[in-house]
């Protein structure tokens, strides 16, 4: 496998290049995190690990505010085999049983607790009760205060703010869930992501072999500026025949806080540069969405060997970048950027 470079610079406005300090490492796939992370040893402040079953957790509600659900009706309204709340229509049998429309074709029409025949019948006095409840959202212990009719309640939670976040950690199919500082602490803990602070950045790309993009060649950083975290991901992969190699910001938070900030790339060479200028995603827009979605800087393999001016055997690409938030002027209603100092 040949070996791909990165040199990774985070510097503040007002300093040369030559003056910061610079790190460098190597390009390759990410070995998998720890087998055994441990959430627990991070800050207090982080909530959430690997993901939890659906069962519910009343143990951690504190605060004059908090709500417990009203656990002994929820309790008949969860299916026994799948443990997620029961959706009309409920099914039970003859014995008075009851479990969801999903888990009944799983069992082979066999209640999974007496083992009789299920048949079609609906419990439509569980569905009634269930019609009649308000319970708060499953995430109230993150913070969610809201309280929904029973069937509106699962809509809610799809999107609910209070929801963890999925690692944003492209080389792996992490399973870690949490707020943004666990996963701060996740990334730079278990994956050994570079963090960097600072809106400006300067990464320098080299690859020995520009014709195989195969090795999972790609790169993630976290940058910390306005007191907000944001992931930069440079990667190369296979669109059609030809390789590419893409830049992209993505906000560690909601998609509604993001377009408060926005950001620019640049790359170029031999006279020539590309410039790419817009609002990050947040993570709750999957890698891969984000990615085949083409939003953001796409450097063809022909233009940016171009770039590189060498003799078409290695790579060698700079992407510089900057972040900023938009503050609208109060007298003209007119938004201005403002850079970090």
């Amino acid at each position: 496998m040949d070996a791909d470079s990165i040199e990774c610079v985070s510097y503040s406005d007002g300093l040369d290049e030559d003056e910061i300090h610079q790190h460098h490492n190597t390009l390759h796939p990410h070995p998998h995190p720890h087998p055994h992370p441990h959430p627990h040893q991070h800050h207090s402040d982080f909530s959430s690990s690997k993901p939890r079953s659906n069962a519910t957790n009343n143990s951690a509600i504190s605060g004059p505010t908090a709500i417990a659900p009203a656990t002994s009706v929820h309790e008949l309204l969860e299916c026994p085999v799948c443990t997620n709340s029961m959706y009309p229509p409920i099914h039970q049998c003859h014995n008075g049983h009851t479990l969801c429309s999903t888990c009944k074709t799983r069992v082979h029409n066999r209640c999974p607790t007496c083992r009789q025949e299920l048949g079609d019948i609906r419990c439509l006095a569980l569905e009634k009760v269930a019609e009649s409840l308000e319970l708060p959202c499953k995430y109230y212990n993150l913070g969610c205060p809201e309280i929904f009719p029973y069937y509106s309640k699962l809509k809610h939670e799809s999107v609910c703010n209070f929801r963890p976040y999925n690692c944003p950690y492209a080389g792996s199919e992490c399973s870690h869930v949490g707020d943004i500082p666990f996963l701060v602490a996740h990334l730079r803990d278990d994956h050994k992501v570079d963090m960097h602070s600072g809106c400006t950045f300067n990464h320098r790309y080299v690859k020995s072999n520009p014709r195989e993009v195969e090795n999972a060649t790609w790169m993630l950083t976290v940058f910390h500026c306005f007191g907000q975290y944001f992931c930069l991901h440079f990667e190369a992969f296979q669109l059609g025949m030809a390789p590419v190699y893409m830049a992209f910001l993505r906000f560690m938070g909601d998609e509604n806080e993001a377009r408060n900030y926005s950001y620019s790339l640049e790359v170029g060479g031999n006279g020539r540069k590309l410039i790419w200028e817009g609002t990050p995603r947040s993570i709750r827009d999957s890698h891969r969405k984000v990615r085949d979605s083409h939003d953001g800087l796409i450097i063809q393999r022909n233009m940016a060997l171009f770039f590189s001016g060498g003799d078409r055997k290695e790579l060698k690409l700079r992407v510089t970048g900057r972040i900023w938030k938009e503050q609208q002027n109060s007298d003209t209603g007119v938004c201005i950027p403002n850079l970090c100092s």
